[in-house]
């Protein structure tokens, strides 16, 4: 098997490679400095090249806010980049897995969000990464659609790493408390993805770590795992302004991956505690 990883340079992709090369898989990573996905013939000529069996496409336009100012680029990148992505995949008979995310639901209720549920869009950047699903499912029958959420990695910045850089000059700190959901931990997403490459079991599937939380509960987990005294003032969304709308309900149901054989992801207090302790190791 050969895979193509975009976005290389990411928190997920950093780790998809990590995970493909330790189970000495055939693979290349790439990121804008080898070819730009929004430019359709740079994007067949480098995958034409290498000619993969998979690709496993991470690279996206993340900055929820700024979507909202530059919709134009946040669609190129998330839309027009999948599709020629999916267009090559499909001349050269390849899987393409797909990294959308929880912003494609409009977060009403307290129900888990299942693969097939209605999608509603609130903002830009959940419109555009919906688009670019639409895209995939136009062009391919070889696909795999995997919606994470509240994404922390390694190789990045999150809201773990700011929760602590935060920590080292207040003494507290105001997180919003009515938007529920999981994080989802990239070291032990990157296994799953490359356990689906290797099936062909396609289809959308929802992947994060196991439990939900609110974004202050969070918070106060990585000052109480880290050993921190930082208070968590929980505040509504309404008291923290921005201007891309985010889902209140953001609660994903991971049944169908254990419907096809494979695996839940750990919890997310579990997740946290182990990239901790990567974090402070890298240190």
């Amino acid at each position: 098997m050969k895979v193509l990883v975009t976005g290389v340079k990411g928190q997920l992709g950093y780790d998809v490679m990590k995970v493909l090369k330790s189970r000495k898989i055939d693979c290349i990573g790439a990121d804008l400095e080898q070819f730009d996905i929004t430019d359709l013939e740079a994007t067949e000529k480098f995958i034409k090249e290498y000619h993969p069996d998979t690709v496993i496409h991470c690279s996206a336009f993340t900055a929820v806010d700024r979507a909202e100012e530059q919709l134009d680029l946040c669609r190129k990148v998330n839309a027009e980049g999948p599709r020629n992505i999916a267009k090559v995949c499909k001349e050269l008979n390849a899987k393409m897995i797909y990294i959308s995310t929880d912003y494609v639901f409009p977060g009403v209720g307290d129900h888990a969000y299942e693969p097939d549920d209605p999608t509603g869009p609130l903002s830009v950047y959940g419109q555009t990464k919906l688009e670019g699903e639409k895209a995939v499912q136009a062009l391919l029958n070889r696909y795999f659609i995997v919606r994470i959420s509240w994404v922390f990695g390694k190789n990045g910045n999150n809201f773990i790493k700011t929760m602590l850089r935060l920590s080292e000059t207040h003494d507290e700190v105001s997180v919003v408390c009515d938007q529920i959901g999981s994080p989802t931990y990239t070291a032990d997403l990157a296994p799953l993805l490359c356990d689906m490459a290797e099936t062909e079991k396609y289809g959308v599937y929802h992947a994060t770590n196991e439990g939900y939380c609110s974004w202050a509960d969070f918070a106060k987990e990585i000052f109480r795992q880290s050993g921190r005294s930082t208070k968590v003032n929980a505040i509504p969304s309404d008291q923290y302004p921005a201007k891309a709308h985010r889902p209140e309900n953001s609660r994903m149901s991971k049944d169908k991956l254990v419907e096809n054989g494979f695996h839940r992801l750990p919890t997310w207090q579990d997740a946290l505690s182990r990239y901790l302790t990567e974090i402070n190791e890298k240190a």
